[in-house]
């Protein structure tokens, strides 16, 4: 069943969907929010595929679109980090009022860089439960420059970097910059961004996932669990910064890489991931009977 519903952070309105289980009789249940990646929505399959997995499992799930995507309040575009994790502790306020939902049993769910807001969000709101990242990045900086790995690639990055900061003293206005010139995505995995993904971010985007970083406050997860998914090739974020966080976190803390995978595993519908899943939600978060 899917409740589509409005709720506040700060003075925005964002629009989400909870959905429970079929069949669902009205008893409370854990729940998951799950967070949609780079300037993405809640529409993605990324997104989609985790929600029907969850409910398949007996649980809740909760997705929303993110100030500035999709049909949530604010400038378009505008994806600032700790935004996001305002956001994401808004749904927290909001599902803590739902009958359907156990408010204490709410983790949360997310890819790429909604993983890094997840993982972040998580460690400073102990309110989450657990904590599930795909595909994440812990540290912007390092991120970006395996993202650009050449000499030429990252000169030419932190030149848009430092042209957006001179455009917006010079003029009050944000430059504008294209989605691939911040994240480069090869041409095959492109079809697995949502319909109406934002395009042009302002270079204040780029800038606060460069700052960003979920490494400070991952090791305070503990001792709520924590898994990271990743694939050990990624074409999109960089395999070692799942490893990093990994060797920064405390326990419980599962780490899994997956060979037959790359950067949309969720979107893919891998029984591998799956099931890997499915066991640590078994053991660390399961549906109670």
């Amino acid at each position: 069943m899917e409740d589509k519903i409005k709720f506040s952070s700060g003075k925005l309105t964002l629009s989400g969907t909870l959905h429970t289980p079929e069949g669902y009789e009205g008893k409370k249940l854990p729940c998951i929010i799950v967070l949609h990646g780079f300037g993405s929505n809640s529409s993605s399959n990324n997104v989609m595929g985790p929600c029907k997995m969850l409910n398949d499992w007996g649980y809740a799930a909760f997705r929303f679109d993110m100030r500035g995507c999709g049909e949530s309040d604010g400038e378009f575009g505008r994806v600032i980090c700790q935004e996001q994790v305002e956001d994401t502790q808004a749904a927290m306020d909001y599902l803590q009022g739902r009958k359907e939902v156990d408010s204490n049993r709410v983790g949360v769910l997310g890819s790429s860089f909604g993983a890094a807001v997840a993982i972040y969000t998580g460690g400073i709101d102990d309110r989450f439960a657990c904590v599930i990242s795909s595909g994440g990045w812990g540290h912007g900086e390092r991120k970006f420059r395996g993202q650009h790995p050449s000499k030429e690639g990252w000169l030419k990055f932190t030149d848009m970097l430092e042209q957006g900061r001179r455009h917006r003293e010079k003029t009050g206005e944000s430059m504008m910059v294209d989605r691939y010139d911040i994240v480069p995505i090869p041409e095959h995995l492109r079809n697995n961004l949502a319909q109406q993904s934002v395009i042009k971010f302002p270079a204040e985007v780029p800038q606060s996932m460069y700052n960003f970083c979920a490494e400070d406050v991952v090791a305070n997860i503990s001792p709520r669990p924590l898994l990271l998914l990743h694939s050990s090739d990624d074409s999109v974020t960089p395999t070692e910064q799942s490893v990093a966080l990994f060797q920064k976190a405390g326990q419980p803390c599962d780490l899994h890489l997956f060979a037959e995978t790359d950067h949309f595993m969720f979107a893919e519908d891998n029984t591998r991931v799956r099931e890997i899943v499915k066991s640590w939600m078994d053991s660390f978060f399961p549906v109670l009977v």
